[in-house]
């Protein structure tokens, strides 16, 4: 009796698993996710499209820069541990797509974090970056350093966010 008690529960378990697995790979392929807390991106990237269907659901879409500037525009001044300007980190793969940041670096100090790519392509990915990167880019600011504590639960995006952000604070020190 108790060997099959425990087969009832793996196949209990089995069947779960394989739900999970299949309503992931759905809800993958609709696009019918709306991002609960958005991402500050830049004018530039258009980042929605009208959904098709009749509700009139605002779908996330994969961001087109118009015109990215990967040269580093520094400024003349020299106040802080960083020259003024506009720099581009690197674009490093977390896994499920790629995160790009972009420094802006004012009076020698890092003043703001501009999101240029992060993962996309799944809904989690998309729920799970619009809870991470802003908290990362609000650590980096308060830190002055891309040495951030890792997000828990975007283990890969936090490692990405701080590559890309090193890459371009590197560009910008003094």
């Amino acid at each position: 009796m108790d060997v099959m008690k425990k087969f009832i529960l793996s196949l209990f378990v089995l069947a779960s698993f394989g739900f999970y697995v299949i309503s992931q790979n759905s809800s993958n392929s609709s696009n019918n996710f709306v991002a609960q807390t958005p991402i500050t991106l830049p004018n530039n990237i258009n980042t929605t499209k009208k959904s098709s269907n009749n509700i009139g659901a605002v779908v996330p879409t994969t961001p087109t820069v118009k015109t990215p500037s990967p040269v580093a525009t520094p400024l003349s001044k020299k106040i802080g541990i960083y020259n003024d300007g506009t720099y581009v980190g690197n674009s490093i793969d977390a896994y499920y797509g790629n995160v790009q940041v972009r420094a802006i670096i004012a009076n020698g100090k890092l003043s703001d974090v501009v999101i240029l790519d992060y993962p996309q392509d799944r809904g989690h990915s998309i729920q799970i970056n619009n809870y991470a990167l802003p908290i990362l880019k609000q650590e980096a600011i308060q830190a002055q350093s891309a040495n951030v504590n890792i997000v828990s639960g975007a283990t890969d995006s936090s490692g990405a966010f701080m590559d890309s952000l090193a890459s371009a604070l590197a560009q910008a020190k003094v």
